[in-house]
């Protein structure tokens, strides 16, 4: 008996199907079936891989999808509720007429009819029905409810309503049976209904997960999907453990009564063939203007751009230009490369900064003469195969770099040149990874999260690492996988629901470019955010002919830009920085300074000090820094830095390789390498050398061995010399065949290094000529994580830059450049929009600066409620008015409503008091500032944490600076993830000690009742949180205030994706650190004549500090005994120091390696 499985949801049922595609197919193949279908629910985002993994098994692939169908149109939210706001229909594509509609269909339930779920309605059935078969679907289908509810003519005029629509023969009832009673009584009611229509039935498993073994698994997927526990009582789960894929014999034995229904499901598998075109491209017309044909065009356009930039344009140019032209034209890309101009042509002409290039792309002359690229392919040695191979059709990849902020204009005008229904955001899924998949099946089985944290601990961070690798990678997780049950359980449970999708969410820069309808091609889904994205990912686009194209927002683009607009406005100097000198001194020595701060790529710690010990010489030597400094390639860098430092250790296995490596002292470090080395040493085209870095990159041992006979030997038939007619002999091929190898898994795309050094000079070359400038720019850039711009401040202050506080008659939104300071921006002013502050700048600028706080007031009472003047007071924006900020903090309010009292009474017609009175008495009656003295100032700096996030005008802490730094062995912000690496510097279980203030506490109280805390201490330059457990905060209870300055020994708890914890071990607070009391004197007479005076001060103010005495002449030093020791109180220390001179009084605090 032949028997088909019609109605299976896959892994992208997301979180309710835990039925992997590979693992499907396989155990259908296994079960001896010749075809299998995939229907998710309301989605098409499995399709593809589906359709891929059957054609590779030999497996007939049906392809559909079970829709919601909403009862009434689906533009309607409310039409019924609970079980009855939408129902399921299970269609499958008979042929590429029906896949096409199924598109259709499923792309208008996201697009039209999205209401919790994507809904379809009769409408769009009956539009798209032609080339689909219907089956009835589930209980949770429309007939199956009626029936259920013995509603049997309302369920027997639905049937009928389904085969109007799909056609008779095109439409099936569906008979399941789980073991569920309610299954019963409606199959019986379809076996009446069959009879009495002639609708012909089928028989299904609704199949959620591969085999029996994985319900266990599959229960725990919903609880997470409904964030439930195991244990809950009421949650959603299907009950039976029947949803698996079964075989021909289990199913023919739960249905002996309707073999046929069986046998049906198999007939419709015959029906169904739909044939998937790959690698045919689908792009976009040009538009060019009269006259032109797209080909000739872009000749124009190229050799123009070739006779700007190239003087004398010399023969070797013109034929790699044409060469390039006619590769682009052979494969087909014409077009897409003016595309690709006409949008980066509009962010120029409307000063949206574009990157140099990025990618592979920088290596083509093309990209270059098009102004797509601003980086010379020729003078860096970057390579046109590396980007389009003759030798190997695939899509080209321009991914661009923009301007973070205007970004989105760019993406804007491409929807609008090309139609909003053509050009479409790409999906991304977000998978249950290592780690993250052990914490969620952790929560879910209600195991202790420390049990739990320990265990996903284990699992190393590397890209791509899976469980099993995790096993045999660290014998300590194999250990408690082997010895501990319910760690056993744990890690089989998360094994199996690894990998599987858990949410989409739109792909950060990709866009699809069509030339229809993308919904032709691709299903179309919504984001979170309610944009709309396709079902199918980059990859899978890129295969179906589809052109895709990266727009990446470049925060450091945005920093160039604005601080070549500072330079101007501030200096005169109009900076064009693709002109400026690449090879400057100055700025190449500021880079091995290791003072990088706020340099693209070069910020991290890691960085810096590479840079330090490289001392870069020319760009050639940045290029290969940001290429080497990886993890990997690393290994190389003392040998690269041998090489440049003593240019007589470097030896070339042969002559050959002089010209290739010399600009990187003799070390493989690109890709670009790999390929000239394979095309001068034996001979291979460019072409075909990209295929050999594609396979060593890829690490492919068989095409690689392959490939070495070739490489030594050569090989005739294919056009291959080999190194040994080139005079090589053979061992030294095998050598570096074997160093290429070694190097080429590493090597990097030159092209994409250059480009992003490129950017890397720009701003280093910023911050060494204009510092202020470039300064503010970067802070403006990071205007919305006060921890960065704390950061950065101290960057400054270490610069010597002054930092002013906003000002509203002298700043602006961001932060501005004021008299060679750095003015702080409005814009970081808490709960101050940015239409309040374009608003108020406006004002000052047409009508001049504010007078008062009357007059600013005045001025933008329509702007500003009271809470704004508040926290522009508190900020000290308005300093720069007449009163301190307490008088100010103390009459705003009233101002504020004798204002607008005055504007009801106006507005009503009336006089007001000020009408009548003449002008020399009006300030008589003006609101007074209050005679008040200001706040002190740790109050005023606390105003300035409370709205700007930071202390500005100086830090609680900054008097204990030289303490802190010390006795601290980790700052807060090595805490924090790097932005590179995604690692924080400290790791896990590392002992640390950290100082600062306890800005926040929060008490918990654990299982048995036991109190515990989490702290925030703050340092001068970020936040960390401190876990204290129970014995420890007993202990150390009292030092636990909000405020205290704490020293806090412990140990580093790392957290995925976020900011590491300190669990705490011991503290002690600033005052507990030993302090000395120093008095020097001139020589030994000076100290004989003082010192009966001396003691008696001493005794004024007796404590537990030390007191040394140091005579200056013979740099003696004598320490008093213990009862001449003093409290060191701020009053009289003050006149300590006017007594003996604040130079001869020195408070000194000793260092503590443990606390």
């Amino acid at each position: 008996m032949n028997f088909t499985h019609l109605h299976v949801h896959t892994e992208y049922s997301l979180l309710d199907g835990s039925n992997k595609i590979n693992e499907y197919v396989s155990r259908v193949k296994e079960l001896g079936m010749d075809s299998a279908a995939i229907t998710d629910h309301g989605v098409m985002y499995g399709v593809i891989d589906f359709y891929r993994a059957c054609k590779a098994s030999g497996i007939n692939p049906v392809l559909g999808c079970e829709v919601y169908v909403a009862p009434g149109s689906r533009f309607d939210r409310e039409v019924g509720s609970g079980d009855d706001r939408y129902y399921h229909l299970v269609l499958l594509a008979e042929n590429n007429q029906g896949y096409s509609n199924l598109m259709k269909i499923v792309s208008k339930g996201f697009v039209e009819g999205f209401y919790y779920k994507p809904r379809v309605d009769m409408e769009l059935l009956e539009q798209y029905h032609e080339g689909i078969i219907a089956l009835s679907a589930c209980l949770a289908g429309e007939v199956a409810r009626y029936l259920a509810r013995g509603m049997y003519e309302d369920a027997k005029a639905a049937a009928l309503r389904y085969q109007n629509i799909f056609g008779e023969g095109n439409f099936f009832l569906e008979l399941q049976d789980h073991g569920i009673a309610e299954q019963q009584t409606v199959n019986q009611q379809l076996l009446r209904l069959h009879r009495e229509t002639g609708i012909d039935l089928v028989a299904t498993n609704d199949v959620h997960y591969t085999t029996a073994a994985d319900a266990d698994p599959h229960d725990i997927l919903l609880c997470l999907q409904t964030g439930k526990k195991l244990t809950d009582e009421n949650r959603m789960r299907y009950e039976g453990g029947q949803y698996y894929v079964k075989s021909p014999e289990e199913m023919a034995a739960l249905f002996p009564y309707a073999l046929e229904a069986l046998e049906n499901t198999w007939k419709i598998a015959q029906r169904c063939h739909v044939e998937i075109e790959f690698g045919v491209t689908k792009l976009p017309k040009y538009d060019v203007p009269q006259g032109y044909t797209s080909w000739e065009y872009l000749n124009k356009l190229c050799f123009e751009g070739l006779e700007r930039l190239y003087e004398p344009v010399t023969k070797e140019l013109r034929q790699r230009l044409e060469y390039e032209l006619s590769t682009i034209r052979n494969m087909g890309y014409v077009d897409y490369f003016l595309i690709v101009w006409d949008f980066i042509k509009y962010a120029r002409d409307n000063d949206i900064m574009v990157g140099p290039g990025r990618g592979s792309a920088a290596g083509s002359l093309v990209a270059y003469t098009l102004g797509i690229t601003q980086l010379d392919p020729i003078r860096y040695d970057l390579l046109f195969e590396r980007f389009l191979n003759p030798e190997r059709v695939s899509m080209p990849d321009i991914d661009v770099d923009f301007c973070f902020e205007r970004r989105q204009e760019v993406i804007d005008y491409v929807v609008e040149k090309y139609g909003k229904d053509r050009v479409v955001q790409i999906v991304t899924f977000g998978t249950l990874a290592a780690r993250g998949v052990i914490r969620d099946v952790g929560r879910v089985l209600d195991m202790p999260y420390a049990q739990v944290d320990v265990i996903a601990k284990m699992i190393p961070q590397e890209l791509n690492i899976t469980i099993d690798k995790a096993l045999t990678m660290n014998p300590e997780l194999r250990k408690a996988y082997e010895e501990q049950e319910e760690i056993h359980h744990l890690i089989d449970m998360a094994r199996r629901l690894e990998g599987l999708p858990r949410h989409t969410s739109m792909h950060a820069a990709g866009v699809v470019i069509s030339q229809k309808d993308v919904d032709e091609y691709v299903p179309l889904s919504r984001a979170q955010d309610g944009s709309i994205t396709t079902q199918f990912t980059m990859t899978t686009l890129e295969e179906l002919g589809l052109l895709k194209m990266d727009f990446l927002g470049l925060r450091t683009l945005t920093v160039i830009q604005n601080a070549v607009n500072l330079v101007r406005k501030n200096a005169g100097v109009e900076l064009d920085m693709a002109a400026i000198d690449y090879n400057d001194r100055k700025v190449l020595d500021s880079l091995g300074t290791g003072r990088t701060d706020g340099v693209f790529q070069l910020e991290s710690a890691g960085m810096k000090n590479f840079m330090k010990e490289l001392k870069p010489q020319s760009l050639e030597d940045v290029i290969a820094g940001i290429s080497l400094y990886r993890p990997g390639p690393m290994d190389f860098i003392p040998q690269y830095i041998r090489g440049k430092n003593r240019p007589d250790t470097i030896r070339y296995d042969c002559p050959q390789l002089e010209s290739i490596l010399a600009p990187t002292y003799g070390c493989i470090v690109y890709q670009e390498q790999v390929m000239q080395i394979v095309r001068n040493l034996a001979g291979y085209t460019l072409g075909r050398s990209d295929l050999v870095r594609r396979a060593m990159s890829k690490k492919k041992a068989s095409v690689m061995e392959k490939e070495r006979q070739n490489f030594v030997y050569g090989n005739e038939a294919e056009g291959v010399p080999g190194c040994i007619a080139n005079g090589i002999p053979e061992q030294t091929a095998n050598k570096i065949y074997d160093d290429m190898i070694d190097f080429a898994k590493y090597a990097f795309n030159k092209s994409h290094a250059a480009a992003y050094a490129v950017v890397s000079y720009q701003t280093a070359y910023l911050k060494y000529y204009y510092p202020v400038e470039f300064m503010a720019a970067l802070m403006t850039s990071v205007i919305e994580m006060p921890n960065k711009v704390a950061e950065y401040i101290l960057v400054c202050r270490q610069m010597g830059i002054r930092i002013l506080p906003p000002d509203i008659n002298r700043g602006t939104y961001g932060f501005s450049v004021d008299d060679g300071a750095i003015r702080y921006g409005l814009s970081a002013i808490k709960s101050v929009g940015r239409p309040v502050i374009e608003a108020l700048v406006q004002e000052r600028e047409e009508r001049g600066e504010y007078r008062s706080l009357k007059d600013f007031i005045e001025r933008n009472i329509t702007q500003v409620n009271k809470r704004a003047i508040e926290n522009f007071i508190k900020s000290g924006a308005m300093d720069c008015l007449e009163g301190n900020r307490r008088q100010k903090m103390m009459i705003y309010a009233q101002i504020v409503d004798s204002i607008n009292q005055d504007k009801k009474h106006t507005m009503a017609g009336q006089l007001s008091f000020f009408d009548i009175v003449s002008e020399e008495d009006k300030h008589e009656f003006e609101i007074r500032m209050p005679d008040l003295a200001e706040y002190d100032k740790e109050m005023i700096l606390a105003f300035e944490k409370e709205v700007l996030g930071i202390y500005l005008s100086g830090h609680p802490l900054e008097r204990y600076r030289s303490v802190l730094e010390r006795t601290i062995s980790a700052k807060t912000t090595d805490f924090l993830p790097d932005e590179e690496t995604g690692q924080p510097w400290v790791y896990d279980g590392q002992k640390v000690i950290v100082g600062g203030m306890i800005t926040d506490k929060t008490i918990k109280y654990t299982k048995n009742n036991k109190v515990m805390a989490f702290l925030t201490v703050e340092d001068l330059v970020g936040t960390v949180e401190i876990v204290v457990f129970p014995r420890d905060y007993e202990k150390y209870q009292q030092f636990m205030e909000e405020e205290a300055k704490v020293f806090v020994q412990g140990r580093v708890s790392a957290e995925d994706d976020k900011a590491s914890k300190l669990i705490l071990e011991k503290v002690r607070t600033f005052e507990d650190v030993p302090r000395e009391l120093w008095v020097q004197f001139a020589d030994k007479g000076e100290y004989s004549a003082k010192e009966q005076e001396l003691l008696r001060d001493l005794q004024r103010s007796k404590g537990n500090s030390s007191v040394v005495v140091y005579l200056k002449d013979v740099k003696a030093m004598k320490k008093l005994p213990a009862s001449w020791q003093v409290n060191l109180d701020e009053s009289w220390l003050s006149s300590m120091y006017e007594k003996y001179g604040s130079a001869n009084v020195k408070v000194v605090e000793r260092v503590l390696k443990n606390l």
